[in-house]
């Protein structure tokens, strides 16, 4: 089978990108085997990237597509913010559709995505979910801060959301030193976070202006992570940290966020690009 690809990032954190909505990939599996993915993502034995990112055609008249996320691991997620924009990109130079505004559906959630003359996508991310139950957070009350020990008896403080995937946000005051590797690694098989998590290091430089990097659920720590900037802008916001508009600064790049408040949608508005388009023979 040759499977026709399409490489892009969003800041940095990289995708193939599979358009199933011309070739049939569901009749030939309903998810990507992980050998599959594991040779695509492979930085040097396959093409590299940090997900595979598949565009299905609507599952239902509400969303103009389908849209699912792959890691390299095999494991599949509900979210990803610049894998979106990078599918709106998709879509648009592909003539998959003329709209500049589109509606996907990902495992978890429904997203709104806007192609702005400037070539950046603006994504309705939908309001943030802070009910241990949504994220899923395996922790009651709901609290604004959580504590937690880890097995080497260090104690963490953190916020927790949900955008469609759990995610931890934990302040630090310098984010290059910020144990993001240690951390991360570590609270994937922490039993507060039953579906694993995204961990979040933010730095806060001020009431517009952060810092970030994110240990990704499956992936590692990205350049870049939509959804990660998304939820340490909520918890910025519910901490008192951050206005309603702040900038994400990231390893990749900047992301614009906006955030009115609870019973409002929260924004991101960043770029996407693609590197180059290719055919993948498998099984090879």
């Amino acid at each position: 089978m040759h499977l026709p690809f399409a490489k892009m990032h969003g800041l940095g954190n990289d995708f193939v990108v599979i358009d199933a909505t011309r070739l049939p990939v569901s009749r030939l599996f309903r998810a990507p085997p992980p050998a599959l993915l594991h040779a695509l993502a492979d930085r040097r034995y396959g093409v590299g990237c940090d997900q595979v990112l598949v565009i299905d055609p609507p599952p239902d008249s509400d969303a103009d597509f389908g849209y699912r996320i792959f890691n390299a691991d095999g494991s599949e997620s509900g979210q990803c913010a610049n894998g979106a924009r990078c599918l709106a990109r998709y879509v648009r130079e592909h003539g998959l559709s003329r709209r500049k505004r589109l509606r996907v559906r990902t495992a978890t959630t429904t997203m709104t995505l806007e192609l702005l003359a400037d070539g950046r996508v603006r994504a309705d991310m939908g309001e943030p979910r802070f009910e241990p139950r949504d994220i899923p957070l395996a922790a009651t009350p709901r609290q604004t801060r959580y504590r937690l020990r880890l097995a080497n008896g260090e104690t963490l403080v953190y916020g927790a959301v949900g955008f469609g995937n759990p995610h931890a946000v934990i302040e630090t005051k310098d984010v290059e030193r910020a144990p993001v590797e240690r951390i991360g690694r570590a609270l994937q098989e922490h039993p507060a976070f039953p579906q694993k998590v995204n961990v979040g290091f933010v730095q806060f430089l001020s009431r517009t202006r952060a810092r970030l990097r994110v240990y990704e659920r499956g992936a590692g720590e990205t350049l870049a992570c939509g959804s990660g900037a998304c939820a340490a802008m909520a918890v910025g916001r519910l901490w008192g940290r951050l206005a309603a508009r702040a900038e994400m600064q990231l390893r990749g790049g900047r992301l614009a966020l906006e955030w009115p408040g609870a019973g409002e949608s929260l924004w991101m508005t960043g770029p996407a690009q693609t590197v180059f388009e290719g055919c993948f023979r498998w099984p090879k």
